[in-house]
């Protein structure tokens, strides 16, 4: 249930190239980078993650760039983050009860685990589509670039 910068910066970067690419035209990494003032080797290894997780294609050359293999409205948020970060759970608890003497009888544990539960069903509920339609809302956000 710990969503790190992998998922955050993951999902940034899915919607800059959703939002930037006309067409389906590559997006080049170097203009993610500088739009979501994102750090370009980090992007990388976030793009290269996405791309074995089969959301993501690359185009080489000077028009390359990336391109999303799905559509935003088959992208959830959750599965990005499952993705990045992996199904990580608030306890170590939650999958292995060897971890703590406590686990099998622990009260709180159930806590936990239903609001694991819980995160992922919400964000499951969100497509890239979803932030698309509410891109514009943000100030932050820049404008799709002109080609």
């Amino acid at each position: 249930m710990k969503l790190t910068t992998r998922s955050r910066y993951g999902t940034r970067l899915l919607l800059d190239i959703a939002l930037n690419s006309e067409d389906g035209a590559p997006v080049p990494s170097k203009d993610t980078a500088e739009r979501e003032n994102l750090s370009l080797k980090y992007l990388e290894k976030l793009i290269k993650m996405l791309k074995q997780a089969g959301y993501v294609t690359g185009k080489r050359g000077p028009n390359g760039g990336n391109v999303l293999v799905r559509k935003p409205e088959d992208i959830s948020i959750g599965e990005v983050a499952r993705i990045l970060d992996g199904e990580e759970q608030v306890l170590d608890c939650e999958c292995d009860v060897s971890t703590c003497p406590r686990a099998a009888v622990c009260l709180r544990r159930s806590i936990w685990d239903d609001a694991s539960v819980a995160m992922y069903k919400m964000l499951d509920s969100y497509s890239l589509a979803d932030l698309m339609k509410d891109a514009h809302l943000c100030p932050e956000n820049p404008k799709p670039a002109a080609r």
